[in-house]
């Protein structure tokens, strides 16, 4: 198969190139390098099966193009990060739902399959948990640019199903919880890469609020595999799956492991939401995933434990 992957010079988006082109598979990659890391595509870059095309989602004429050439489309490329969800709004808009809308009229009109990567942001601030796939939305204001990345991915979510149900296009979602691993940055506001930074640096772990809001961490290879069995199956055509670890930790117990792990003198320094993010900021006590469907259907579940997810991104950022 030969597949094109959006944002493929991205965390996620470059270990599923490695993993294709592992197994055999053909991979272009389309990215602008907003997000992207060129360093992420080494191995990559000198593949035989593999090529680069440095473009934005937003220019339908190189979408149709590089479309039309493959068998199959991974949308991966986003406006991602709450830094950047909070500091770029409309920009953020405006890749998240043109820039998909663009990708879905180029494989209606050239009839190919599509994986379409969302998040468990669209759950939004619904605490209750596990969250299973039919969970209601919970959001803020409008107004507060803090939702509108939900936003954009539960409309990027509801284009591409019903692109699905009134076209007959070939539709795969999952919706990543809390994706983590090596290639991972901390400058949008991702978590874990920041604490394990801060800890090897001998710096101050900065946890946002009073630390007691709960996640959970499912390393990159888990998420991979995942991706893998649900654009091989036919039974996930039409579905969504929440992919993600289902071991419930909170921020600040996330530090202490964090410190405990890399053996760091770290500190823990509480910073209140408002100096982080500004006035008025909203986030959510607690998300859980409810990972029953893609294990009954795919026969997946996460094996990679916290502590190691921290050792191997320790590790890739020793060398690197």
């Amino acid at each position: 198969m030969k597949y094109l992957i959006t944002g493929g010079a991205g965390f996620v988006g470059s270990h599923l190139t490695d993993a294709l082109l592992k197994r055999g598979d053909s991979v272009v990659v389309l990215d602008n390098m907003a997000t992207g890391v060129e360093g992420n595509l080494k191995a990559a870059s000198t593949h035989p099966n593999f090529s680069f095309i440095s473009d934005s989602i937003l220019d339908t004429v190189v979408i149709e193009s590089a479309v039309a050439g493959v068998d199959h489309v991974l949308h991966l490329a986003a406006a991602l990060g709450v830094f950047n969800i909070v500091d770029k709004p409309l920009e953020s808009l405006r890749v998240n739902i043109q820039g998909t809308e663009s990708v879905l009229e180029a494989v209606r009109k050239y009839n190919k399959p599509l994986f379409l990567t969302s998040t468990s942001e669209i759950y939004g601030k619904n605490s209750g948990g596990p969250l299973n796939e039919e969970s209601d939305r919970i959001v803020g204001s409008p107004l507060k640019s803090r939702w509108s990345y939900s936003e954009a991915k539960a409309i990027d979510e509801s284009f591409a199903y019903f692109y699905h149900q009134e076209y007959g296009i070939p539709v795969r979602i999952v919706r990543l919880f809390n994706t983590v691993g090596p290639r991972q940055v901390g400058h949008y506001g991702m978590v874990v890469p920041r604490f394990v930074s801060s800890a090897l640096a001998g710096s101050a772990l900065t946890v946002y609020g009073s630390g007691s809001q709960s996640r959970c961490f499912c390393h990159v290879a888990d998420a991979v595999r995942a991706i893998l069995l649900v654009i091989d199956s036919d039974a996930a055509i039409g579905q969504v799956y929440n992919v993600g670890n289902d071991r419930e930790i909170t921020i600040r117990g996330l530090a202490e492991t964090v410190i405990s792990v890399t053996g760091s003198s770290s500190v823990i320094e509480a910073v209140p939401y408002e100096k982080a993010y500004g006035a008025g900021f909203e986030d959510m006590e607690r998300r859980v995933p409810d990972i029953n469907k893609i294990g009954r259907d795919l026969g997946w579940k996460p094996e990679i434990a916290l502590e190691t997810i921290i050792s191997d991104i320790a590790a890739h950022m020793k060398a690197n």
